[in-house]
């Protein structure tokens, strides 16, 4: 008869979190919902960014051998500057992109009204009757639409200067934080202290999320370049916009699991412009490798955060109930800090 193993004694238990753990950790988590709660996500991300490439470069450029003093604080203080220049270029140039794309405004209207009229007849005549028939109709039908949805616009339009002014802040705010962490001198208090090595974890669990995302977007963009620029050439099929196409599926798929879903809508609705059957095509091939993308981020994702495919999307749920989209994109970030805290402290 087999005798079960008996029940752990309280001395083979981890030891329990300290008082200031609890505190380090409510203190951490209080501010960041402050951050969701105020909308200020894009000054967070943006300061995360300058700081953690402002430390990697630090390093790399072996910057952390200077003694501290006036030689090392300039020397950072020009690496952040760099740092966020850089930046601003890379985003000014996404901009530039993605504005003055390869195909001009009305050639694609045009394409587009084209393959409507192709696609007209075999759709029911309820809906063909809302349909365009010709550029200028499509044209009619736009411009109808930003006139009657202007107000939205212009606080689209708001809201977009909002976010871009509190990254560029949160970038300085980042340089400047990465400039005082390599020049600090005096000592902080325990509680300071342990709310600076918390965010100093905060800051490794943004960028394990980021470099595993990163690599997710560049495969995901490397199968889409293959599709669009290589596999429709080919079969004699030109898309509009297949460079803007490819940038926009790296850019958007920075945002997990929904930025697939908005760049895969994108392509498919292009792909109208064509035929109905490049469209399906289309269909049938983003539905066909992101099957074979499933697994593979799920283990690109599980090797830099240790988290599961269903444990992100469970996180990404409950934040986007609380917070909406900032909720999304801050869930993958929040679940790898605080599931790594529970780990390190043997709760979990």
């Amino acid at each position: 008869m087999e005798i079960p193993n008996p029940a752990p004694s309280l001395s083979t238990l981890p030891p329990s979190p300290s008082r200031r753990q609890w505190l380090t950790w409510a203190v951490v988590a209080a501010v960041l919902m402050m951050i969701l709660g105020l909308h200020l996500l894009p000054a967070l991300l943006g300061g995360l960014a300058v700081f953690e490439l402002v430390a990697v470069l630090e390093k790399s450029l072996r910057f952390t051998a200077l003694a501290p003093g006036r030689t090392r604080a300039l020397a950072i203080a020009l690496l952040a500057a760099v740092v966020i220049a850089l930046l601003i270029l890379a985003g000014m140039g996404s901009a530039s992109l993605l504005r003055h794309g390869s195909t001009a405004a009305p050639a694609l209207l045009t394409k587009l009204a084209d393959a409507l009229a192709q696609i007209q007849p075999s759709l029911p005549a309820w809906i063909g009757e809302y349909l365009p028939t010709n550029a200028a109709a499509l044209r009619d039908m736009l411009g109808n639409l930003l006139s009657t949805h202007s107000s939205s616009l212009s606080s689209a339009g708001r809201e977009i200067g909002r976010v871009t002014a509190q990254i560029l802040i949160g970038m300085v705010l980042g340089g400047l934080l990465a400039l005082h962490r390599s020049v600090a001198t005096r000592t902080p208090g325990p509680l300071a202290a342990a709310v600076v090595h918390a965010s100093a974890r905060f800051a490794i669990a943004f960028r394990r999320v980021i470099l595993a995302q990163g690599w997710i977007a560049l495969v995901n963009a490397c199968f889409t370049a293959l599709y669009l620029l290589v596999a429709l050439p080919l079969a004699g099929v030109h898309l509009p916009l297949a460079k803007t196409l490819v940038v926009l599926t790296f850019i958007i798929g920075l945002l997990p699991i929904v930025g697939n879903l908005i760049s895969n809508t994108l392509i498919v609705a292009i792909s109208f412009t064509i035929s109905l059957g490049v469209a399906i095509a289309s269909l049938v091939f983003l539905i066909a490798i992101h099957k074979l993308e499933y697994f593979l981020n799920a283990k690109i994702i599980g090797s830099h955060i240790r988290a599961q495919a269903w444990e992100l999307l469970l996180a990404m749920l409950v934040m986007e109930a609380a917070f909406g989209l900032p909720g999304i994109v801050a869930a993958p970030i929040y679940y790898a800090y605080f599931k790594r805290e529970l780990r390190n402290a043997r709760l979990i």
